[in-house]
């Protein structure tokens, strides 16, 4: 599927999940004080509620955004989460093939708004990150890094 990659490298990427009131305005207001703060969403996926909205996202700066965060008193959580580079559905059908012989369980997995060389990312959320990435790549699907999603 892609150049062989080093299996030594580590890859988690940190994925936020900010808790919103469940109010006309507030998601433009996160995305706004991202966009002042120079960081860039580059997945984002929400989970609404009657009360709540859970906005799961992946910025490439995830110091600054944790700061940002505390800085605006927003409720988040932090997971560390895989993110895989694909070119094609058939690429989706060999990265969850390979998870699922590893027997490694899925929570969730989203698209990517934007990447750098226009290829398309998935964050893949599951319960055991490292044995994924190790997985992943023994199947030659390329793992990014916070590196590869810096800007």
């Amino acid at each position: 599927m892609k150049d062989p990659i080093d299996i030594n490298r580590t890859a988690h990427i940190v994925q936020f999940t900010v808790m919103l009131e469940n109010k006309v305005g507030h998601l433009s207001d996160l995305v706004l004080l991202l966009s002042n703060n120079h960081l860039h969403l580059i997945a984002l996926t929400l989970l609404d509620t009657t009360d709540i909205t859970a906005v799961r996202l992946v910025v490439n700066y995830p110091d600054q955004a944790r700061e940002v965060f505390r800085t605006h008193g927003f409720l988040f959580h932090e997971h560390a989460v895989v993110a895989v580079e694909i070119e094609s559905e058939q690429d989706l059908k060999c990265v969850t093939c390979a998870l699922v012989q590893a027997e490694i369980n899925l929570h969730y997995i989203y698209a990517f708004l934007m990447r750098p060389g226009g290829k398309t990312g998935l964050v893949i959320r599951c319960e055991d990150p490292d044995l994924a990435e190790d997985v992943l790549i023994k199947n030659n699907i390329r793992v990014l890094s916070d590196k590869d999603i810096a800007r």
